[in-house]
């Protein structure tokens, strides 16, 4: 069985997520700053969604690949995006057309719900923990002691 329908369940559930915390954010951000908060509450979305993406889509194109390759391609998207976040965060720090607490808000809101989507969708995907075992037989009755 594939994981590979797991993580478009995924990918669709946090798009409609980010949705929603786009349009809320945009609107809090509205009342709270203005403009800048509407840009920032969308930057902010913006910046989990493709982070929830960039994982989901390493592993459907990893799960292609042997084992090594796997862990390398995932393991590889984890590092782009720590330093990719590392770079926003600098570049976006000091922005006059930034307002930080609705960009921290709507990002934090935005992981946060992509990991309770990550959860429940797993949660729910009836995937078996193992694959390919092989039980042994079970003991025929002239094998057993009396």
């Amino acid at each position: 069985m594939s994981s590979v329908p797991v993580f478009k369940r995924v990918l669709l559930f946090g798009g409609l997520l980010a949705a929603v915390i786009a349009i809320v954010g945009s609107v809090i951000g509205y009342f709270v700053a203005g403009g800048v908060g509407v840009i920032s509450a969308l930057i902010g979305t913006a910046i989990a969604l493709v982070f929830l993406g960039v994982t989901s889509a390493s592993i459907i194109v990893a799960s292609r690949y042997d084992l090594t390759v796997f862990f390398g391609i995932v393991m590889g998207a984890w590092l782009l995006k720590f330093v990719v976040f590392l770079a926003l965060l600098f570049l976006l720090r000091d922005q006059p057309w930034i307002h930080p607490q609705v960009l921290f808000f709507c990002l934090v809101a935005a992981v946060l719900g992509t990991l309770v989507v990550d959860v429940v969708v797993i949660a729910r995907s009836r995937m078996p923990y193992v694959s390919d075992i092989v039980l042994p037989d079970a003991p025929k009755d002239e094998d057993q002691a009396p």
